[in-house]
């Protein structure tokens, strides 16, 4: 029996509005708050909360001196076409040199990493 259920997944940012509508772009669904905490709902997925943090500094990939503390894996159709699309709704390329693999790493706006996966 589980002592509870997932709520949400809280990334702390600079900018909440900015990369909620990021991630809306990203994964669909609908923003809802105002202010210094927003959330996403996604479709059959998980809320993804985002929290001010006027001091937040991104994690940085790789360097083991300096966790990532986590990251999000997106599955998606085409990597090639979905690559093409985070590109242009500002996400930063961390490791997609080898084409060979079935996951690409970027990180978001505010500098989390996050993966696009193959289905």
């Amino acid at each position: 029996m589980a002592i509870a259920s997932l709520g949400a997944v809280v990334l702390d940012c600079p900018d909440p509005r900015a990369l909620a509508a990021f991630y809306a772009r990203v994964l669909g669904g609908s923003v809802e708050g105002e202010g210094d905490w927003l959330d996403l709902k996604v479709p059959g997925g998980p809320t993804l909360a985002f929290q001010a943090a006027p001091g937040h500094v991104p994690p940085r990939w790789p360097a083991p001196e300096h966790s990532q503390q986590f990251h999000l894996d997106v599955t998606v159709e085409d990597l090639d076409t979905a690559e093409k699309e985070v590109l242009a709704l500002g996400a930063k390329p961390l490791d997609t040199e080898d084409r060979s693999r079935t996951f690409r790493v970027y990180a978001d706006p505010a500098g989390h990493p996050f993966c696009l996966c193959a289905c």
